[in-house]
């Protein structure tokens, strides 16, 4: 008859020890294989705003990013934005542009498109409408979640890209034009692809689309 062997105490112990291990080590590769898996998607369907004619709405990897716009503190600004988002324009565009936990920028018409990529000239490119003027005059705080026009090293020089600041930025004020600003899904910025050794991207994530609430 073949007795049954016990197991030692510390046999035990060192099961369960290996047994935590694996627990840490299956969990780890799933939150590292979806990086999506914490972040909150938001309905903007299922929320109330006090203006849904400028909401809008981006939808990237992990979910949608709503923003309000601001067409009393840049109205030609809000106007340029507000037509590129509704005629489809800013859909597959790459985030060509990421510092982490900074900013994320995005919306070059020209060299940016996912079926079109073009990274010898990313970050370059125009949207085809022309440049309009920047609107510095109105006092906005340009603190996390802003979304703002980008342009060049001079002033009138705005067009379709723009950036969305991922922490405050004060000394911004005065320099760039605001359009809106990130009510909910900023984490979902967060969790955009960025390099660790350059700012500009290679092989970038992408707008999936970006629209209006109520067109």
């Amino acid at each position: 008859m073949i007795k049954k062997l016990k197991q030692s105490l510390s046999e035990k112990l060192l099961l369960i020890f290996v047994m935590f291990l694996a627990i840490i080590f299956f969990g780890s590769f799933i939150t590292i294989k979806n990086k999506c898996l914490f972040i909150k998607n938001h309905d903007p369907t299922k929320l109330n705003f006090e203006k849904p004619k400028n909401i809008a709405v981006l939808n990237a990897g992990c979910g949608n990013v709503i923003i309000e716009l601001y067409p009393n503190i840049s109205p030609n600004s809000v106007e340029r934005f507000m037509m590129l988002i509704k005629s489809g324009e800013y859909n597959n565009v790459a985030f060509h542009r990421v510092i982490k936990n900074v900013l994320v920028q995005s919306g070059d018409l020209e060299f940016g498109k996912k079926d079109n990529l073009n990274y010898a000239y990313i970050g370059t490119g125009k949207s085809g409408y022309g440049t309009i003027k920047s609107e510095l005059g109105k006092k906005f705080d340009f603190k996390k979640g802003t979304v703002a026009l980008a342009r060049t090293d001079k002033e009138n020089t705005e067009d379709s890209q723009f950036f969305i600041l991922l922490q405050d930025a004060p000394l911004f004020e005065g320099e760039y034009t605001p359009v809106g600003k990130v009510i909910y899904g900023i984490e979902v910025l967060k969790k955009i692809k960025y390099s660790e050794k350059t700012e500009y991207v290679l092989r970038p994530d992408f707008i999936n689309y970006f629209k209006m609430l109520i067109n």
